[in-house]
């Protein structure tokens, strides 16, 4: 172990790091912003965007938002009911249509899914 003087001042490490890399890495940061930040400017010019937009700008509808959200849904209920429980065309060209729910049930009970398979119920 070396001896110090105790009159010796402390001094700070020369070897760490030096004053030229530190000052040389902020450049070379500086630059690859710089060069960034142009090359947006490049990509996505405000210039195009401000010749595009001329008055008078075009009006936007506000949005239709709903003025009683439970009687819409109680409409909407009423009208799927309706459907599930009548007689219709689904599509009338290719002959498909529907019939009420409660009579389709009944039919499947009574005849069965073609195919479905048959097995030991537990």
């Amino acid at each position: 172990m070396s001896e110090h003087p105790a009159s010796a001042q402390p001094h700070h490490e020369t070897r760490d790091i030096s004053l030229r890399a530190a000052v040389m890495g902020g450049v070379v940061i500086g630059m690859v912003v710089g060069g960034l930040v142009i090359l947006a400017d490049v990509l996505f010019p405000q210039k195009s965007l401000d010749r595009l937009l001329r008055p008078p700008f075009p009006i936007i509808a506000e949005p239709a938002l709903q003025s009683d959200p439970p009687a819409d849904m109680a409409a909407f209920h009423t009208r799927e009911m309706a459907i599930m429980n009548s007689f219709g065309w689904t599509d009338r060209p290719r002959g498909i249509g529907h019939i009420p729910i409660d009579q389709a049930m009944q039919e499947t009970l009574r005849d069965g899914i073609p195919d479905w398979p048959q097995g030991d119920a537990p």
